[in-house]
């Protein structure tokens, strides 16, 4: 809508969830508009006198209603109709991206649109000024801002990821460390496992200092905030697709917790992803970087896991900046999505 000039309706099915991303959310209200953006809920019947969009973008599998997908076909311009996949860095996006899906029987043609990490797929979602936004993102305000400047030294870590009993450990580590850790865990699922590891519940606003570690609660927080507190840390640990593209635009290491599915398919998603990260790592840093991720992703990590992994730290965090700006000489992923759009169907 900002950068595009384009008229976009948003279906969301549960504004509740919506709100804690975006607090100016009304969850009372059926239509909206933000940001220069229509928000519909999405209802259960679908509503049947809406109009087909030129471009109807179907995200993350979320199948559109039958109703709505007669009235493309009824259209005499038929819209372009986008299957919007999730993100990955394997070798076969670039053979699934952009083909197409006839409909069995009506006179439409489903694309896929696969977000990725080369030229052969649809990019990355990067607004125009993130990189100047980080560029001139002023850390010692933030941290004056949020409990007064750390010390000097101090290695600032945010921690956003889904349960995982190995923190316990981590967090161990910690409180033993030579260089104190100020760690800011935001409220999300791994609260659950950072509360336990302490053993007391914790919630947003608490802080409590221990041995060399310095632990403080955020609440959740919107993305442009979520994007400062990126910028402010000089490690960060993300958990799914969108955080986890956040910190590749902050430019500081990071450690991935993806999101786990049945027969540890996740698994190659991570490897596909760790081929791409570490090119360019001597052999030593790849190979604890790995272990790391690995390790945190199958809630196995140890004290001696982060202790390996430090000591790469400031070669990881070189190799994290070289690995943003090949990503930011891309086209983003909305500019991918207008232009393949913009073509007659």
């Amino acid at each position: 809508a900002n950068e595009h000039g384009v008229e976009v309706r948003l279906w969301v099915d549960d504004l509740a969830a919506f709100a804690h991303l975006c607090p100016e959310i009304d969850v009372a209200h059926d239509r909206q508009r933000l940001g220069g953006v229509d928000i519909w809920r999405w209802r259960q019947p679908f509503p049947e006198a809406i109009a087909p969009a030129d471009v109807v973008i179907e995200a993350f599998a979320c199948q559109l209603p039958e109703s709505y997908v007669d009235a493309m076909a009824r259209r005499e311009s038929k819209p372009h109709w986008i299957n919007l996949e999730y993100l990955s860095a394997e070798d076969w996006v670039a053979g699934c991206h952009g083909l197409p899906s006839p409909h069995p029987q009506l006179p439409l043609t489903k694309h896929f649109f696969i977000p990725g990490f080369d030229s052969q797929s649809g990019g990355l979602l990067r607004e125009q000024d993130v990189l100047a936004r980080h560029a001139s993102f002023d850390a010692a305000d933030w941290w004056g801002a949020h409990g007064g400047a750390s010390i000097e030294g101090t290695l600032s870590v945010s921690l956003f990821a889904y349960e995982n009993r190995a923190v316990s450990e981590l967090l161990a580590a910690w409180r033993e460390e030579v260089q104190p850790i100020r760690c800011l865990v935001t409220e999300s699922r791994i609260l659950t496992s950072v509360s336990a590891a302490m053993g007391e519940p914790l919630a947003a606003g608490d802080r409590r200092l221990n041995g060399r570690l310095d632990l403080q609660v955020l609440p959740f927080m919107r993305q442009e905030a979520y994007d400062d507190l990126l910028a402010a840390c000089d490690l960060n640990f993300v958990r799914g697709e969108d955080s986890l593209v956040r910190a590749i635009w902050a430019g500081k290491p990071f450690v991935w917790h993806i999101y786990p599915q049945d027969d540890d398919a996740h698994r190659i998603k991570l490897d596909a992803f760790l081929d791409r990260y570490c090119t360019g790592l001597s052999a030593a840093a790849s190979e604890v970087l790995r272990s790391f991720w690995h390790a945190w992703n199958a809630a196995t990590a140890t004290a001696a896991h982060w202790q390996a992994y430090a000591i790469h730290l400031p070669e990881i965090a070189a190799q994290t900046r070289k690995f943003r700006d090949r990503l930011a000489q891309l086209p983003d992923l909305a500019k991918t999505l207008a232009n393949f759009c913009s073509a007659p169907v």
